[in-house]
């Protein structure tokens, strides 16, 4: 399957995904609020096997797995053996790990929470049984999507997580026709309430691990299970896994220090919840573009990695890089002109969306150098260079960590999330500079400088586009406007906002005469 082919089905498919996702995040509001304790108590729960899952999926599959299946994938069955021992060991170490994260639930919600107390912490724990054995699920559906990415079959792992989406919808919908909506005091929760809505989220995820498990027999790779696991260069996957498991371990310190800072303005100030859910929206540009584009480059660049094709791979970091540039600072522009009347969509009030959309607008300021970074670092993995990742990754930690300290004593309840974020996006900034001069001391001169030129012609495009969404927003009344009625006028506002800001960015662009717009639509539409 070629680039163009791949990025445009995994871009349908992630952007579906977000689509129902976003309406399943609306539902979720609606049946529990977007600030509120027991808004907060859910959003720790259901984070804690997202952020041990975090650990197995960018700490062990993506930077290992992916570039191994494609070595192995030149054998004569196909890689067939191997992808069977190693499905076999995923499952039981995920299970294992499931097992042991279900009893140090408690203790888990105390780590990533420290500030709750009382009905809240009660409330935490409980919907953590609930949510926790979703880890399982979480591993298996990244395990069987890595290698059938790996495999250049790249549409189901866009397309499962709908499944997910629909089923959270529905559960969520019966929980507000059983026991209403906006559920935000967290000493009101019955036992039946807690295993309807936290029983939902789980069920979300076992359905989408059932869909990719339907495509996996559907493409012929046989689902069988084998235990003997010498021979398959354990010694090889364990070097490369010490290192990208103690990079992301890196990251989920990072995540504790953040979270148990910002759970200090649970009740009334944008806490876990505001903070996911503006993460949420961030991801949406992320997703749909960085991941759609950039997940076809990596699987290219491990091709011609193994092959030792240097200056292959050098083509391909500066094309890609560029090809992203191009879509996401128009998504950056577009998302944070319309930040206010986005974070209403998510919010339960007007009011609510005003004091959250600040710590989305903190989470886009490192949207660009995310894109750049999941270019360079992926090159590492593609070198089975697991190592240097974990470098850059030490000093971003430290940044993050020093930061976040710093803002615990020094920032009002009220901005504390915001700050928290910004933090994080300018820890990320400083780490995609150091990632890409490590690069070039291992590869060379990179041939960069026309990339960086055109994100400079790209930005020049964009704050002007950005500018002409956000005065669309101001004279439709504002923070007093219509956009900011409901969720639904929240969501017609941004999609005007958006396709104002995507007007005039094409237009300068072409103005400007830039020629990576039409590459960037060419590698979405092309069939082949």
């Amino acid at each position: 399957m070629g680039l163009g082919r791949a990025s445009a089905l995994i871009a349908a498919g992630t952007l579906t995904s977000r689509i129902t996702g976003l309406l399943r995040a609306t539902v979720l509001v609606a049946a529990v609020g977007s600030i509120g304790q027991a808004t907060d108590a859910f959003a720790t729960a259901n984070q804690l096997p997202n952020a041990i899952y975090q650990v197995i999926s960018a700490g062990l599959l993506t930077g290992v797995i992916v570039p191994q299946v494609v070595r192995a994938s030149a054998q004569k069955d196909g890689g067939h053996a191997f992808l069977a021992k190693l499905l076999t060991m995923g499952m039981i170490l995920v299970g294992g790990v499931t097992v042991v994260a279900v009893f140090a639930a408690p203790a888990l919600v105390s780590l990533y929470a420290p500030h709750y107390q009382g009905a809240q912490y009660t409330l935490a724990v409980a919907f953590a049984y609930w949510c926790i054995p979703q880890l399982f699920f979480y591993g298996m559906f990244a395990l069987l999507g890595e290698i059938l990415n790996a495999r250049r079959v790249f549409g189901p792992y866009a397309w499962a997580p709908i499944s997910n989406n629909i089923v959270s919808i529905v559960g969520f919908l019966a929980f507000m026709m059983m026991f209403g909506g906006d559920r935000r005091i967290a000493s009101e929760w019955t036992p039946e309430m807690i295993a309807l809505f936290a029983g939902t989220a789980t069920l979300g995820i076992v359905a989408q691990t059932i869909v990719l498990l339907f495509f996996w027999r559907r493409v012929g790779i046989p689902l069988r299970l084998d235990f003997h696991w010498r021979g398959m260069g354990l010694g090889t996957l364990g070097r490369l896994a010490t290192w990208t498991l103690m990079t992301t371990l890196l990251g989920q310190l990072v995540g504790i220090v953040q979270s148990s800072v910002v759970t200090a303005a649970s009740g009334d100030n944008p806490s876990v919840q505001a903070s996911g859910l503006a993460w949420l929206v961030y991801m949406v540009p992320y997703s749909v573009i960085i991941l759609a584009i950039g997940t076809p480059y990596f699987t290219r660049l491990s091709e011609h990695a193994s092959a030792e094709r240097h200056d292959h791979v050098r083509d391909d970091i500066g094309q890609s890089i560029r090809v992203l540039g191009v879509l996401v600072m128009a998504g950056t522009a577009a998302v944070a002109a319309a930040s206010v009347a986005a974070t209403r969509v998510f919010s339960s009030s007007a009011a609510d969306a005003v004091i959250t959309a600040p710590v989305l607008l903190a989470y886009l300021v490192s949207l660009i150098p995310m894109a750049v970074l999941f270019i360079v670092q992926r090159t590492f993995y593609a070198y089975g260079d697991a190592r240097t990742p974990f470098v850059f990754t030490i000093v971003q930690a430290v940044l993050v960590l020093t930061g976040t300290i710093v803002v615990s004593f020094t920032t009002p309840l009220a901005w504390m999330a915001a700050v928290v974020a910004l933090v994080q996006s300018c820890a990320g900034i400083l780490q995609t500079v150091l990632a890409t001069i490590l690069l070039r001391r291992k590869l060379g001169p990179l041939g960069l400088t026309p990339t960086w030129l055109a994100l400079l012609r790209f930005a020049v495009a964009a704050i002007p586009a950005g500018l002409a969404g956000y005065g669309v927003y101001l004279l439709s009344g504002g923070a007093q406007g219509w956009m900011l009625n409901s969720q639904l006028m929240g969501a017609v506002g941004s999609c005007v906002i958006g396709a104002v800001v995507a007007v005039v960015y094409a237009a300068l662009l072409a103005v400007l005469r830039v020629p990576e717009l039409r590459i960037a639509l060419d590698a979405v539409r092309r069939r082949g």
